[in-house]
């Protein structure tokens, strides 16, 4: 069994105001949380991993094939494998929450 506590995370700040930490991970999935500043944005990519989540604070919204989707605090959410999408915090708050992938992914670093 795997332990990360809270206090041993390490941030990566994958584009500015979006940062990303690794927690907890197996053979087949693995956790990582996110915070992601007002006006921040996530770049539009894709990846063989299929991923869901979960807000914990704020809205974000998701860009996913010209739809806009908003996902706020207490609401999940899933993405297959493969599909671009992007995301937005257009709101005053940070937006905080987790994301679960399968198989496991490494923090992206989208400034290249």
């Amino acid at each position: 069994m795997e332990v990360v506590p809270k206090d041993a995370e390490e941030s990566t700040e994958a584009v500015d105001g979006v940062h990303l930490s690794l927690l907890a991970g197996a053979d087949e999935m693995n956790v990582q949380h996110f915070f992601i500043e007002p006006d921040a944005e996530v770049p539009e990519h894709s990846h063989p991993n299929e991923q869901t989540g979960f807000i914990t604070n704020g809205t974000l919204t998701f860009l996913v094939d010209g739809e806009e989707i908003d996902v706020s605090e207490g609401d999940s959410y899933a993405i297959p494998g493969d599909e671009p999408h992007a995301a937005e915090n257009r709101g005053d708050v940070p937006v905080e929450g987790v994301d679960i992938f399968s198989p496991p992914r490494e923090n992206p670093d989208w400034k290249d």
